[in-house]
């Protein structure tokens, strides 16, 4: 299956499950940071690489990045993309250090990348078990590995072996919103199964046309 070939009806489905996942992960969100969590997907898009890259400013855009390897079924990669100035403002929120900088050595310890760490998994956590629970299919996230670089070696980092069978990703946008961030923080959350995967998923979910 190729991912351009996804019809409305399968997107839309894709926006459905994405929105209950959000829903999840700021249920979880809220709990930790105690105060009242909004997450939304904008839209779900099917991007090929250089597409991705484009979408996070450009190969030399410096970004923070958590990547997970997604065992089980329906095995690929997950990646959950923010803009430094937004990881630096959900860790401050979580952490309440308004001083905090990951351009400053001295802020950057165990606490706030356990912090960011715990982030990711809230968010992947929530949405592969939203695509759990409507497949029955078991996905299982690994460890997250935490990366602050440009966006051209982040994103080479985990797709250098899916890029040999295929050269696109499911792109889910993420708008995160909390009485105490102003502008909202929009992050990207990449999920790319191997082509495979995809088709077992929608057979699963009963929306197999054109796989």
């Amino acid at each position: 299956m190729e991912y351009f070939n996804l019809t409305g009806t399968q997107k839309d489905l894709l926006r459905e499950i994405g929105n209950i996942g959000a829903g999840n992960a700021a249920t979880s969100m809220a709990k930790l940071t105690n105060r009242k969590i909004n997450m939304q997907v904008p839209s779900v898009n099917i991007l090929d690489f250089d597409q991705m890259m484009e979408m996070i400013g450009g190969p030399e855009e410096l970004v923070v990045a958590l990547l997970f390897q997604i065992n089980g079924e329906v095995p690929g990669t997950v990646y959950f993309i923010l803009k430094v100035e937004e990881a630096e403002m959900l860790v401050r929120n979580l952490t309440d250090n308004h001083d905090f900088s990951l351009t400053d050595n001295h802020s950057v310890n165990e606490v706030t990348l356990s912090a960011l760490q715990e982030i990711g998994n809230i968010v992947t956590g929530s949405y592969l078990t939203a695509l759990s629970d409507f497949t029955n299919i078991n996905m299982q996230p690994s460890v997250p590995h935490l990366s602050i670089d440009m966006a051209g070696a982040v994103l080479t980092m985990g797709i250098i072996e899916l890029s040999q069978v295929s050269d696109y990703a499911i792109i889910i946008d993420t708008k995160i919103e909390s009485s105490n961030l102003e502008d909202g923080i929009h992050g990207n959350f990449f999920f790319v199964p191997h082509p495979e995967a995809l088709s077992k998923l929608f057979t699963a979910l009963g929306i197999s046309e054109h796989l």
